[in-house]
């Protein structure tokens, strides 16, 4: 009995620690989706600073992943970034803390923050 109970208990312990084992953890990006370089960068930064676009109201979290709330205004992309910067044509931003945020417009997700 004493060996059946020591056998039962050590199954457990394999079967829940190899469960934990298994159980993936998905990691926070922290890369961003689309490719810019610093030209590029300086630019967007310099056409939308020339615009002066309204700051978003709040602190937010500003984590490349992140969902946008539906109460912050997101911008269209100018078509002056968009010309020069073509890869971004479809993206929206908004603008926090002198940061331009940049969104990808089918899912509210920021995929690169420009400072």
């Amino acid at each position: 009995m004493k060996t059946l109970l020591a056998i039962a208990a050590a199954a457990v312990l394999i079967i829940g620690l190899d469960v934990r084992a298994q159980t993936p953890e998905t990691p926070a990006p922290t890369q961003p989706k689309i490719n810019l370089t610093l030209e590029q960068r300086h630019i967007i930064k310099e056409i939308v600073k020339d615009l002066k676009i309204a700051p978003a109201p709040a602190k937010q979290d500003i984590s490349l992943g992140t969902e946008v709330p539906s109460t912050i205004k997101l911008e269209p992309m100018p078509a002056q970034v968009s010309a020069k910067v073509p890869q971004i044509r479809s993206h929206l931003f908004f603008v926090e803390d002198s940061k331009i945020i940049l969104v990808e417009a089918k899912d509210r997700k920021i995929v690169d923050v420009i400072e």
